[in-house]
């Protein structure tokens, strides 16, 4: 078993990719507020979603009709960037970010989280693109919202759990997040699922700039940036579905590397060198 190297790997740009192409939706600007509603932008980060993405964002604006979608598409080449845009033609609620090659899930994140501070939102909402995270379970987090400022659609709170998940896999999760819990102290049991909603307030003060990670560990690192921050952090049950459609992305290079990002950041935690900048 290959071992964790406390260096920090290399990393991309989080940046928006020099091509990124406007759709007429994003090319509104702003969101035009809504009386009594909080501003709501839902992110998913695509590469080769083509099966999924229509019926998710269709699923998704049946229980959260006001909120807008934005789709980061890693330049599918099944089509997927091509069906966003055609949804972004004929719906004013969905905006795309072309980016020109697979450029990984941290920096889509990112670009999400950009976009929508730039944008003037309230709330940013993250989930993946292939219906592992079920839309019915939007309403439950956003409710959370009231008294936290990052809610976690949690597996591992009672009520949560996993769907036909290989014991290895399960095992690999509880594990990577029981290293998270002891390394950066952070008062959650599911550190590292990807469906959350931030408060884009919350955001703006989370030095994201500071992020290193850009693969799997990304949300680990980018919750501990909100933490750091005084983020108060809670948990939704879920139940972490398998996707409906398209291969699964798992890569076993990127597991190892990001858990040499996360033991990197935890032992600087521990030792008293991520400090929040004055």
């Amino acid at each position: 078993m290959p071992h964790a190297t406390l260096e920090p790997p290399v990393t991309d740009s989080p940046e928006f990719a020099p091509d990124h192409r406007p759709t007429p939706g994003e090319e509104a600007g702003a969101p035009a507020p809504r009386t009594g509603e909080p501003r709501l932008l839902v992110s998913f980060a695509t590469y080769n979603e083509a099966g999924n993405i229509a019926a998710l964002i269709a699923e998704v604006h049946k229980v959260v009709p006001h909120a807008d979608v934005l789709v980061i598409d890693d330049n599918s080449p099944d089509g997927t960037g091509r069906i966003a845009s055609d949804l972004a033609e004929r719906d004013p609620r969905v905006h795309v970010l072309h980016r020109p090659a697979k450029l990984g899930l941290g920096t889509a994140t990112l670009a999400a989280m950009k976009f929508a501070m730039s944008r003037g939102y309230d709330f940013l909402l993250n989930m993946d693109a292939d219906f592992s995270h079920p839309p019915r379970y939007v309403p439950g987090i956003l409710a959370g919202m009231s008294k936290n400022d990052v809610m976690i659609g949690s597996r591992y709170v009672r009520g949560g759990g996993t769907e036909n998940w290989p014991l290895p896999r399960r095992v690999i999760s509880q594990t990577v997040n029981l290293v998270v819990r002891f390394l950066f102290r952070m008062p959650v049991k599911d550190a590292s699922g990807a469906f959350r909603c931030y408060r884009v307030s919350v955001l703006r003060n989370a030095e994201l700039d500071r992020v290193r990670s850009r693969g799997y560990s990304f949300q680990q690192e980018v919750l501990f940036r909100c933490f750091k921050a005084g983020a108060k952090l809670g948990e939704y049950p879920i139940i972490f579905e398998n996707r409906r459609a398209g291969a699964s992305k798992v890569n076993r290079k990127e597991a190892v590397r990001s858990m040499s990002m996360l033991l990197y950041i935890g032992l600087r935690n521990v030792f008293g060198l991520e400090q929040k900048r004055k």
